[in-house]
């Protein structure tokens, strides 16, 4: 049932959000008066003013309802208490609803519904949500509801390639933490963000001296925070070739780290620790694949497509490295035919592996499409990216000097 004052509230929203005025959307069914009424609670709607507006914005009469949950407060409790889909839908229905609520309450749900895009390795709609976010933190004067936006925001920039914005969301979040003397939780996956950037920047002395200033943070600790601590500090060493130092720091994240605290968390500390056997020199595949092999039955319970993406992309490198070139292929294949849900990093790591493989094939494309790929990682500020995407370069050219000739 279509209700005041809900209804105007969701029709003014939904002509806003098309950049229509009031006369523009009324046309000439309606007159611009009874609209405004209509927005602002005054009268009731008609079904025939229903169905005359459903058709101006291309949308069914249904569209106009109250979201079944009701307040954005009670589809907050549906998801905090579930967590399922249809909460997530009732939620999301809800806030676009909804215009009087309560900032924070909003600010939580933005909150909820980014984290799911984010676990749907969908870093386009999560950004949407956190832009949105950040806005409201910084008019509901909250400083560590800011810190939190930006520290987020930071994150899914860098997953999405966009590593000038990224550093800058990440050191607006540490000027702001550190000025505000904020909790030792909000500070850690301030700094965790941070020293992301700043590796994927080429900023690898900040990025060392923010990693060491993280892991003392997080001394003592076995948590969520703490294995995502040890894995950036791991990442850093891996960056800097200091291996031994990565390994050390990843095994002691997989023995200590239980799948009941996040199995995501879990199943992804596996992936880095296959992805370091592959980066380390020599690289071990089988190491890897062992990882792997571990990590596969989890999939079975947060087998989202993102991380049954990254399980494939993972595979495809151990068979090139391992000499299985048509498994490669295979994979690669199988790859290309779904909607990938990967950072941008993990989409380059793609290109890459396709590169190598025509080069080996004797295909010089391959070695322009390594080029490109260095020159854009370049102009996109990505530096430590560019670097190896240089190193690959440099060594399959050494490799394949000469073509190969086919089955080899």
């Amino acid at each position: 049932m279509l209700r005041q004052p809900a209804f105007g509230r969701r029709l003014r929203k939904l002509r806003q959000a098309r950049g229509l005025s009031q006369t523009a959307l009324a046309g000439d069914g309606m007159s611009t008066g009874y609209l405004s009424r209509l927005e602002s609670g005054a009268r009731q709607p008609t079904e025939r003013a229903v169905a005359h507006l459903a058709q101006r914005l291309g949308l069914d009469p249904a569209d106009f309802e109250e979201p079944a949950g009701g307040s954005l407060a009670h589809a907050l409790s549906l998801v905090s208490s579930t967590g399922s889909q249809s909460a997530m839908d009732t939620l999301r229905e809800a806030l676009a609803a909804e215009g009087h609520e309560a900032p924070v309450l909003r600010w939580q749900a933005l909150w909820q519904l980014a984290a799911q895009r984010r676990l749907q390795g969908d870093h386009d709609g999560e950004r949407q949500y956190l832009e949105e976010l950040v806005q409201l933190g910084e008019s509901v004067g909250l400083v560590a509801l800011r810190v939190r936006g930006l520290t987020r925001l930071a994150r899914c920039l860098r997953a999405l390639g966009e590593i000038t914005a990224a550093l800058d969301a990440a050191m607006s979040a540490h000027h702001l933490a550190r000025e505000d003397d904020l909790d030792a939780e909000d500070r850690a996956a301030v700094l965790l963000a941070l020293v992301s950037v700043e590796a994927e920047a080429g900023r690898m002395p900040d990025a060392r001296a923010h990693a060491d200033e993280l892991a003392e943070l997080v001394a003592g600790r076995s948590d969520t925070l703490w294995a995502e601590a040890m894995w950036t500090c791991a990442a850093v060493r891996l960056r800097q070739g200091d291996y031994p130092a990565a390994q050390i720091h990843l095994e002691e994240a997989l023995e200590k780290f239980s799948s009941r605290e996040d199995l995501v968390l879990w199943l992804r500390l596996r992936f880095a620790a296959g992805r370091l056997y592959l980066q380390k020199q020599p690289p071990d595949p089988r190491a890897a694949e062992r990882c792997l092999t571990a990590a596969e039955p989890a999939l079975a319970f947060v087998g989202t497509p993102g991380l049954r993406q990254d399980l494939l992309a993972l595979k495809a490198d151990v068979a090139f490295l391992s000499a299985r070139y048509d498994e490669a292929h295979a994979l690669l294949g199988e790859l290309a035919g779904t909607q990938l849900r990967m950072s941008y990093r993990d989409r380059v790591r793609l290109d890459i592996l396709r590169n190598q493989l025509r080069i080996r094939s004797g295909d010089q494309s391959g070695v322009q499409g390594l080029r490109d790929l260095a020159e854009q990682a370049q102009a996109d500020a990505n530096i430590d990216l560019a670097a190896d995407i240089w190193r690959i370069l440099a060594e399959s050219l050494a490799t394949h000097s000469t073509p190969a000739t086919p089955g080899t």
